[in-house]
């Protein structure tokens, strides 16, 4: 709805939600110079739920430039604990295949792996979100210009043609305040109020599967695990097929049990017998439950992403299986291309339609991403049901069969866990802010990609002479990369100059 305030603004852009994807927001505006208040209904440093596992290497790369890769480099798994995946007959049985990923000691000079040969300055980085959190959300509240509001519920916003107008409301004592932003962007989660409030809706297939997953402590698993470390585990028996991931490296693990097709109702199935089978334990085994993460998996995208000055991104704007990792990921991809886009128009330089670049680039990219996702789900749903009976039989006839699962488990899943298209191969067409020079992007896959300089493409990469990355110099606003110092550009120059453009020259060396 709309109305007419006169009321000064209190921040330049209200978030709601400070999950990942709302604190890089957060952080990338106030580094703009915006005032940013986000409220968040949890408490300052309350542990988040143990979803995201994966941080990928374009996101690392944006993380970079807002400061904070290094010291989420930092944190995880400990920094000699292989990021290998490994597929056996259980937990605790007979190794079928392993996909190769180096530790964190050892991710930048480690090019030996099926992700070792990307061209990044940031590869990707395996950390559980409730280590990945915490980090954000102190990055983001050491930011100039950012007002965190914990336990506090955006309880309703009205929106006029200067800004929106939002009822906070504290959980505590019910207290509530008006605030006065220019704009609102929810980043409040997959049962998003802004999404709703806006009358987005979320379209698609809303069930792929369901998962039954708990987060566990059982001291005494690592000691019973064969071979060397693992950070990600899947479990391919006829009992039951699950995948187990490693949180700490000691003690603390996530056990997801994908359900069967027929298997609706996740009570009605046997919790503490499925993750026995998982694991590979018998009933004598101790574990410790620590929470109930079950979810179901979707293939959703909102049919718009704005409202006038109301924005969706994250999983208020796409929600589907979390196959290569790419739900956290692509929400943070939506931060960071609102973020400038926003910022363009706050700072006057970029006109009303700079805003319809968002919808315009976004949304395409995770509709065809979903689509990938699901595809792959559909395709391991296959592979559960079709598993061997005699997989865990001793004698030659079953070591074959091993062979050829492992085999047909590498080629498939090493798609997804080193998923080089995902990271870099997609591209933005039909963006207002894109001028087509008539040159076609290259197809990409999941897991393949051809760098190019097509307009819409991520800029290839190379290391300069100095050691550090090209996209060290690319600033917050425009770079112009003179490979030629020859070359004048001073009517670029000062043709943005005149409109208030920032624009960086840069003359890059290569190494």
């Amino acid at each position: 709805m709309t109305s007419s305030s006169p009321a000064p603004f209190d921040a330049d852009v209200l978030i709601v939600g400070a999950g990942p994807v709302g604190l890089t927001l957060a952080t990338d505006l106030a580094q703009r110079g915006h005032r940013v208040a986000v409220a968040e209904l949890r408490r300052y440093g309350e542990p988040p739920s143990v979803k995201c596992n994966h941080v990928s290497a374009r996101t690392m790369e944006q993380l970079r430039r807002l400061g904070v890769a290094a010291r989420l480099r930092d944190a995880g798994l400990p920094p000699d604990y292989p990021n290998d995946v490994v597929f056996r007959t259980r937990m605790t049985g007979t190794e079928l295949t392993r996909i190769p990923i180096p530790g964190r000691a050892t991710r930048y000079t480690d090019t030996a792996g099926p992700d070792g040969w990307w061209p990044t300055p940031e590869p990707p980085h395996r950390i559980n979100q409730i280590y990945l959190e915490p980090i954000l959300l102190d990055h983001a509240a050491a930011q100039t210009g950012v007002q965190l509001f914990n336990r506090t519920q955006v309880a309703e916003f009205v929106q006029d043609e200067d800004g929106v107008t939002a009822t906070l409301v504290d959980l505590d004592s019910g207290a509530t305040r008006t605030l006065r932003a220019r704009y609102l962007v929810g980043c409040d989660g997959g049962s998003s109020g802004v999404r709703k409030a806006m009358g987005a809706r979320l379209e698609g297939t809303p069930v792929i599967q369901r998962v039954q997953s708990t987060f566990i402590r059982a001291p005494g698993l690592k000691a019973l695990l064969p071979a060397k470390d693992a950070w990600c585990c899947y479990a391919v028996n006829p009992e039951r097929c699950g995948t187990v991931f490693a949180i700490d490296g000691e003690q603390d693990w996530l056990v997801h049990n994908h359900l069967h097709p027929h298997e609706a109702d996740f009570d009605a199935v046997d919790r503490d017998w499925s993750i026995r089978a998982i694991l590979g334990v018998g009933p004598d085994f101790q574990y410790e439950v620590i929470s109930r993460e079950d979810w179901v998996g979707r293939r959703l995208v909102a049919d718009r992403l704005r409202a006038g000055r109301v924005f969706i991104a994250g999983d208020a704007a796409h929600l589907w299986v979390p196959y290569a990792g790419y739900g956290m990921n692509a929400g943070i991809a939506d931060a960071v291309n609102l973020a400038w886009v926003l910022s363009a128009r706050l700072q006057g330089w970029g006109g009303e339609a700079i805003l319809d670049a968002y919808q315009a680039e976004r949304q395409p990219i995770t509709e065809q991403v979903s689509h990938f996702a699901m595809d792959h789900a559909q395709k391991m749903i296959r592979a559960r049901g079709a598993v061997p009976p005699d997989i865990e039989a001793p004698g030659a006839e079953a070591d074959a069969v091993r062979a050829r699962v492992g085999r047909e488990a590498y080629d498939l899943n090493v798609q997804q866990f080193c998923c080089a298209g995902l990271n870099f191969g997609y591209f933005y067409a039909g963006s207002p802010l894109i001028v087509d020079d008539g040159a076609a992007p290259p197809a990409y896959s999941m897991g393949d990609f051809t760098p190019s300089t097509v307009p819409g493409c991520r800029a290839p990469h190379f290391w300069l002479a100095d050691g550090g990355s090209l996209y060290d110099l690319l600033g917050m606003g425009y770079t112009l990369l003179r490979l030629d110092p020859a070359v004048d550009v001073a009517p670029l120059q000062s043709a943005a100059e005149a409109l208030g453009m920032p624009l960086a020259v840069v003359d890059p060396v290569a190494a």
